[in-house]
């Protein structure tokens, strides 16, 4: 398992590893079980150890459990890490209700976040998303304070409009968009993902395989539990109608002796020298499945048959990405 490589961040922004480590799944988010914290932990320490230095969180992830864990596994290793914070977004009793922009609620979460994190500043720090209870020019200009007050490195910002991050951009140079982007979710190639090529900014996207639909492994009805249940491309006819999709993209894995989870993230990867695969993992028996998705190239042939089969729309049902 050789070691990733690492891509510049935005025109302005830095070396960072080409496959991110999204550490979500390492917090209870929706009220579940909390993993294993030393299996976490070792799984960050592996995941730097094969190069892989950008470590992806929220201040909201667990209730700041998720911080405090990145600095316990960092603690003797910040030199070999990249984090990047998302903040803003409120939850209570596991539940999301609404979210905090407000520049005296940014200047207080980043001093939570420091101290959780155990490291003087943070490298990427960006509003989770935008909602418009704040102008935008006062989120972005908090940010770059903090930025003269050493605090953050660059900015990123996270679930935008492609005019909204023209407006960000126009007031602070912006590093990097999060963005959910996968085969089943393609709805940024309209305009934000242009936009985003346009000012030079590098995409950290998420969800690439659509809340596990583009894993291969999903059947038809979910558990009555199951909290994809919430979103109608899980729903009953919707579902079945998708996993027929599914089994094309389970054709095309097969004939290349991969799983449909390596070419799901292996196709988002192959949409511009400027996108990075964020994968959340908690286990270390998943690192070497996903770094060798990274190592997977298509023929014209197999990339026309992923492109035609998952077209924008293609799939029936929306989730929360498609709002």
């Amino acid at each position: 398992m050789k070691n990733v490589t690492k891509f510049q961040l935005g025109q302005n922004g830095p070396l960072v590893s080409k496959l991110g480590l999204g550490c979500m799944r390492m917090s209870s988010i929706w009220g579940g079980d909390t993993p294993d914290e030393a299996e976490s932990i070792a799984t960050i320490h592996e995941a730097l150890d094969r190069g892989i230095n950008f470590l992806n969180t929220g201040d909201f992830y667990g209730a700041g459990h998720n911080e405090l864990l990145i600095g316990k596994a960092i603690k003797a290793r910040r030199q070999d890490a990249f984090i990047s914070v998302k903040f803003g977004a409120i939850f209570h009793n596991g539940q999301h209700i609404g979210m905090d922009l407000r520049p005296i609620a940014i200047k207080n979460f980043i001093n939570y976040s420091l101290t959780r994190l155990g490291i003087e500043t943070i490298d990427l720090y960006q509003p989770s998303r935008i909602d418009n209870s704040v102008p935008l020019e006062d989120i972005i200009g908090t940010v770059a304070d903090l930025i003269q007050e050493g605090k953050v490195r660059y900015i990123g910002v996270s679930e935008i409009t492609a005019d909204q991050l023209r407006q960000a951009n126009g007031v602070y140079p912006i590093s990097a968009l999060e963005i959910g982007y996968s085969l089943a979710d393609r709805q940024i190639e309209r305009d934000l993902l242009p936009a985003a090529r346009e000012l030079g900014i590098g995409i950290v996207a998420f969800a690439n395989t659509a809340e596990g639909l583009l894993t291969g492994e999903l059947k038809a009805p979910l558990a009555p539990n199951d909290y994809r249940t919430h979103f109608s491309r899980f729903q009953g006819d919707n579902l079945l109608y998708n996993l027929e999709k599914v089994d094309i993209l389970k054709q095309v894995a097969r004939s290349k002796g991969c799983t449909p989870t390596q070419v799901a993230i292996a196709w988002v990867k192959e949409q511009g020298d400027q996108i990075m695969p964020l994968v959340s993992m908690s286990r270390r028996s998943r690192l070497p499945e996903n770094m060798a998705a990274m190592d997977i190239l298509f023929t014209p042939e197999e990339m026309n048959t992923l492109n035609t089969t998952f077209t924008i729309g293609a799939l029936h049902g929306g989730t929360y990405l498609q709002r």
